[in-house]
């Protein structure tokens, strides 16, 4: 199936790939930004999605114009496959500093590994031909070394894990209350904490978002489905606000 353009203007085009998972592995979303012909290609995948996902954006830019690799932390849906897409293309990766040593057990060769750069705790901006995008913390949402993109050309977050929905049959948000059983078992158990939701949130507030584009499931597109998935975090429990010590008992 064709890439979606979730953003599509003569400079700038927003790529959206969801259905290259193969049935038994956990859906998961690539991204694909261009702008003025060069691009960035955000949590590639696995092995089984790099073929196709190769083939289906050489429909839009040559791979020789991938300028970067975005990796939003260390979960192998994202960063499998780092090693092919790093020797057919000419791209920098950037990765956050935690998980630098990790990607030589995905196979990265010893050859390619300089042209992996680490992220810094507090993020980083990176210029795309003139579209400055930035690096967002979204630590412990949910790896402890975990970071999302914001691109100010679309006004798009791309969220990553968070916002993450599973077994839903549409692209789009449209009816959000409908929405939360997808992905309310999800972020209670992989989010670390409200406390750092609410970090996040207010973080995000400060940023013009039309769309929050997550790294599984649909996509939240419009400023009230923006504000009504912020205002659902902000008061969620999760993570370490639902341990108890029955949960730690040795098995019987």
């Amino acid at each position: 199936m064709p890439a979606k353009l979730i953003f599509n203007t003569p400079d700038h085009k927003v790529a959206f790939y969801e259905e290259l998972t193969p049935a038994s592995a956990v859906q998961a979303n690539q991204y694909l930004i261009i702008h003025k012909g060069e691009g960035v290609l955000l949590d590639p995948g696995g092995h089984k999605v790099f073929s196709k996902l190769l083939s289906d954006i050489s429909v839009l830019i040559p791979p020789s114009n991938i300028k970067y690799i975005f990796l939003s932390h260390q979960d192998p849906d994202i960063v499998a496959s780092i090693n092919g897409w790093l020797m057919t293309t000419k791209a920098s990766a950037y990765i956050s500093k935690l998980w630098m040593r990790f990607l030589p057990h995905f196979g990265l060769d010893t050859q390619l590994e300089d042209r992996v750069l680490p992220i810094d705790d507090g993020g980083t901006k990176i210029n795309l031909n003139g579209c400055e995008l930035l690096i967002l913390p979204a630590h412990f949402l949910h790896s402890p070394g975990n970071f999302q993109v914001y691109d100010p050309c679309s006004k798009i977050l791309f969220s990553g894990d968070l916002g993450a929905s599973l077994g839903q049959d549409y692209f789009f948000v449209e009816d959000f209350d409908a929405h939360i059983k997808y992905m309310e078992g999800f972020h209670r158990r992989y989010m670390a904490s409200n406390k750092i939701l609410k970090f996040w949130v207010n973080m995000v507030r400060q940023l013009d978002i039309e769309t929050i584009a997550p790294q599984h499931g649909a996509i939240f597109k419009g400023k009230e489905m923006v504000d009504r998935f912020l205002n659902w975090l902000e008061n969620l429990e999760v993570g370490v606000d639902l341990m108890t010590q029955d949960r730690y008992k040795l098995p019987v």
